[in-house]
């Protein structure tokens, strides 16, 4: 016991940094067990979407929706979902939501408005539209 007291005064950042990975491994593991949506894959989106009546839900803004988005996904700002305005998607709480975003990072708040929102099946795509695009699945370009 007496080794590791030493060494952890003897390397204090390094033990600091490596009780800060951990607390932060843990709380992430916490955050992904309690949320009020589940991850899933491109290839579940697609199925959610062909056998489930799903509907993706695009937060990313209006210039990076143009570019390139999932065919019928609706975009809704991540501000509307906050102020409670979900425009089509209020007659849809039944059906399968898929939240995406970029890299799937900010599509986590969003999912979780729209569940405590009283959507019954919140989702996320994993890694968001870099996933679908490394997929090589189809993208709509908009009008710029």
């Amino acid at each position: 016991m007496q080794e590791y007291i030493a060494f952890f005064q003897e390397n204090m950042i390094m033990s600091v940094v490596w009780v800060g990975l951990v607390v932060a491994l843990i709380m992430n593991i916490v955050k992904t067990s309690t949320a009020a949506y589940k991850e899933i894959t491109a290839g579940d989106t697609t199925q959610k979407i062909n056998r489930e009546n799903g509907v993706v839900v695009d937060i990313r803004s209006k210039d990076e929706f143009k570019k390139g988005h999932i065919t019928e996904a609706v975009h809704i700002l991540p501000s509307d979902i906050k102020a409670g305005n979900f425009g089509s998607l209020e007659n849809r709480k039944a059906d399968p939501i898929i939240v995406v975003c970029k890299t799937g990072q900010t599509a986590q708040e969003s999912a979780n408005l729209l569940a405590k929102a009283g959507f019954e099946q919140v989702f996320v795509m994993k890694n968001g539209l870099v996933t679908w695009s490394d997929a090589n699945l189809p993208l709509v370009r908009g009008k710029k």
